[in-house]
């Protein structure tokens, strides 16, 4: 439904934006000016001890100056606890008073059938929960106490039992006078076509109900009672209630504690989310499936802009792994991807859970591998790249793939990537043959060709200056965040280098990005100054395509080693910073280049002047010194601010998935 600008105006005028805010906030009293509207609290978008949070009733706004946050009513309502648009209007209508346009005539016809639909499905709910607790339920009730479901799991889930008597839930239902032909169509009993009578869809099943975004039971999960019951799961069928390709399991209990906490976890069975969220992550999914749909993709990044799915670490789980990336590829923008982990084989995370407690569990989601890792593990592992022309399949393939994604920024990023990981690959490929080749000529082990490096990258020196530092952080975070790389590509080829290893590697970087962007990496790579592949592999080091499946240890390993020295010199880039502060400190680092460069050259003017100094130098000198005390001033202020925000990002997003562990515990 599409809302006039009259009617959102009309509630916001009906409604303080104050009185919407309240319940999620105590207002500093000593601050706020009530008379006025004018209310100040301690943001509920990120931690602080001073109130920095500001509403202003007269205008319905909100902004908090410490993280940014800011919006009106409505954006308050999607922010915090996850809504559509469209939720909060219809809930803030309700609550205003305010009524809302006539739906059209069939589409509220078609919405009164399926609330007829889902009190149905409640019936049904309440008569499975009753039969868990009744003598035919002990199969049902053993079960449930070896999976160690607490009482309050059973009743908050609202788990039950369906009988295996043929017609146990259809008789009930008509007792209560539901039509046959709705019971059918509710998903919950079948008629054959050979005109014998209907019969329960679900038999001899642990039930748990699928619930919607406010949730209506619509649906449900059955899990076979019988050892050799097949399928072992067992869902409705399409509805006009349940659309499976659209639903994610406990996305309604989930969607607030994911806004909380910015993270979002997604399993694989219902029984697997329920085990998580007993043990007291609230923010976990599951997906009604092994292959994710574009409309579930879209309902998981409403949880959070980088949700974790966890796989099986076997060769399904992988294979499940690889069908997601394909979905998640075309809809991937800025801001909102994917991370993967692989479970040990054989485990799942209740496994984990009860054998290690849930830091077990938040430990392999510490893990979590970003999409494109998963991406090019699969296309490499799968690539045979011996000759030239395999080697150009292998690029054709993965520049396919980067082609499906729709947003540009997006798409150049992974495109740049794409290509520095191949120049890496085919260089480290080449190297090993050379290397074989020379040792069996020598006869023997060990010798590295001469000129190709054989130890990670240590400058040209080791100065103890942070200017070096600077410039070997700016080289990762151009490897890290290529579309960085794209947007300031000028300012980067521009800036002036103390390092000469980081001089090259910039140059060669910057031709990649430039000159050689439609330049296949096959026809290039060997043209690249060695020196250059010597940060390169320090950033992707151990990603090659040799090694197990990415459920693997090894696997896990490089993907934890990659870009470790950077991680070391930014430690703030485990805390999962937000797109425009990585921007605003890779702008800030060129800063700094840039001044010490004006810097230089001012003191090598005056050495030229010293001895034949007129006005005109003087003055230019002069305006020269002014400029570089003006742009040190700016740097000093703009490192200021980014410790600052550093620190609002530390507080409110902790290191890796630790801080979900720690909540999980106090709530546990």
């Amino acid at each position: 439904m599409r809302f006039s600008p009259s009617l959102l105006d009309e509630i916001r005028a009906r409604l303080p934006l104050s009185e919407i805010v309240a319940r999620r906030v105590s207002w500093d009293r000593r601050k706020s000016q009530p008379a006025r509207g004018d209310f100040w609290a301690c943001c509920p978008f990120h931690q602080e001890k001073t109130p920095s949070f500001h509403v202003d009733d007269r205008r319905g706004r909100y902004k908090c100056f410490g993280c940014g946050a800011s919006g009106d009513h409505f954006r308050f309502l999607t922010e915090t606890e996850g809504l559509a648009f469209p939720e909060a209007v219809e809930r803030l209508a309700e609550q205003s008073g305010v009524p809302l346009p006539a739906p059209d005539p069939r589409e509220a016809a078609r919405a009164e059938r399926r609330a007829g639909l889902a009190e149905i499905c409640e019936m049904a709910a309440r008569f499975f929960q009753e039969q868990l607790t009744l003598s035919g339920g002990e199969a049902a009730r053993a079960y449930v106490a070896r999976r160690r479901l607490k009482p309050e799991t059973l009743r908050e889930f609202r788990i039950g039992f369906a009988p295996s008597a043929r017609d146990a839930l259809k008789r009930h239902l008509v007792s209560k006078g539901v039509p046959e032909a709705d019971m059918i169509e509710a998903g919950l009993v079948i008629r054959p076509d050979d005109g014998r009578a209907s019969y329960d869809r679900f038999r001899n099943r642990l039930m748990i109900p699928i619930q919607d975004d406010r949730g209506r039971v619509i649906a449900f999960g059955g899990r076979t009672l019988d050892p050799d019951g097949q399928p072992k799961y067992l869902n409705s069928p399409e509805t006009p209630l349940f659309h499976k390709g659209q639903m994610v399991f406990n996305f309604h209990r989930a969607r607030e504690p994911a806004h909380k906490s910015g993270q979002a976890i997604v399993v694989e069975g219902y029984l697997d989310a329920i085990a998580v969220a007993q043990a007291g992550m609230g923010n976990v999914v599951a997906a009604l499936g092994t292959a994710f749909t574009e409309e579930q993709v879209g309902r998981l990044w409403r949880l959070a802009p980088e949700p974790v799915i966890c796989f099986d670490g076997d060769a399904a789980g992988v294979s499940a792994a690889h069908r997601a990336v394909d979905r998640i590829l075309p809809g991937l923008r800025s801001g909102h991807s994917f991370g993967f982990v692989f479970l040990p084989d054989g485990k799942d995370p209740d496994d984990l859970i009860n054998e290690g407690g849930i830091s077990a569990f938040t430990a392999q989601l510490g893990e979590a591998r970003p999409l494109i890792d998963v991406l090019w593990e699969r296309e490499v592992q799968a690539a045979r790249i011996d000759t030239p022309e395999r080697r150009a399949a292998l690029e054709k393939a993965l520049d396919d793939l980067t082609r499906t994604i729709t947003d540009e920024r997006v798409r150049r990023g992974y495109q740049l990537d794409i290509r520095l990981r191949l120049s890496n690959l085919f260089y480290q490929q080449g190297r090993a043959r050379r290397e074989g080749a020379q040792n069996r000529r020598a006869g023997q082990g060990g010798a590295v060709p001469f000129g190709e490096p054989a130890a990670p990258a240590r400058g040209s020196d080791l100065p103890d200056s942070s200017l070096f530092g600077n410039e070997r952080t700016l080289c990762g975070l151009c490897l890290r965040y290529p579309d960085l790389l794209e947007r300031h590509v000028e300012r980067v080829s521009s800036a002036v280098f103390g390092d000469t290893l980081h001089a090259g590697f910039r140059d060669e970087l910057c031709r990649i990005a430039t000159d050689l962007e439609d330049v296949p990496v096959s026809g290039f790579y060997e043209t690249l100054d060695q020196r250059f592949f010597q940060i390169l592999s320090e950033a992707l080091d151990g990603q090659s395509s040799e090694g197990q499946a990415p459920g693997g240890r090894e696997a896990a390993a490089r993907g934890q080693s990659r870009f470790r020295d950077l991680l070391q010199r930014l430690p703030i880039l485990r805390h999962d910073p937000p797109p425009d502060f990585i921007e605003d400190l890779f702008c800030h680092l060129l800063d700094v280049l840039e001044t010490r460069a004006l810097a230089e050259d001012l003191d090598a003017e005056m050495a030229a002047l010293s001895e034949s100094l007129d006005e005109t130098g003087w003055e230019r000198i002069r305006a020269q010194s002014q400029d570089l005390a003006r742009r040190r001033e700016e740097c000093a202020r703009a490192e200021q601010e980014l410790a600052d925000r550093a620190r609002v990002i530390r507080a409110a997003r902790p290191a890796s998935m630790s801080g979900l562990a720690a909540a999980a515990g106090a709530r546990g």
